[in-house]
């Protein structure tokens, strides 16, 4: 939640669109409205039919106005900073859709220490760091090979 504001600003030459829980869309000051109205998908994690039918629809206005998404494989992240397990359901509904869309991670150090102790107390002091790694060309790749490639270079970055 504390990292988006600053992954908008810092991805905003690529019209960066978020997939995101449905839960973020409501009482979160300026990033609800955003997710609600910014063109991205807003899952609902249990209904796996309702999600996968807004990620076709955000991969269909990707590739209309030629947007970006952002996408975060691990789900819910860790609280204490050790990369979790990535799905690959999401990035393949996407490149189903996209298949020649571009894969570019990024690794994000640091958000979680702010929110180690949950919503309150927030921690300070940590500056939140991106890497982007090397592009992934989705051509002769499956989803899950994607998906494993773009978790094991974010893994190197975060000495995992």
């Amino acid at each position: 939640m504390y990292d988006i504001p600053s992954m908008i600003w810092f991805l905003r030459k690529h019209s960066a669109k978020f997939i995101s829980k449905i839960e973020l869309t409501k009482g979160i000051p300026s990033i609800s409205i955003n997710l609600r109205l910014g063109g991205g998908a807003n899952i609902d994690r249990k209904d796996n039919k309702q999600a996968i039918s807004e990620i076709i629809n955000l991969g269909r206005r990707m590739k209309e106005n030629n947007w970006s998404t952002v996408i975060f494989p691990e789900g819910t992240r860790a609280k204490d900073g050790q990369v979790k397990t990535f799905q690959f359901g999401g990035i393949a509904t996407l490149l189903k859709v996209v298949p020649n869309a571009l894969v570019v991670p990024i690794a994000i150090e640091n958000s979680w220490k702010i929110v180690r102790f949950g919503m309150f107390p927030l921690t300070t002091g940590h500056a939140l760091k991106w890497t982007v790694l090397k592009p992934i060309e989705p051509e002769g790749k499956t989803a899950n090979e994607i998906t494993l490639e773009a978790e094991t270079e974010i893994r190197k970055v975060l000495g995992q």
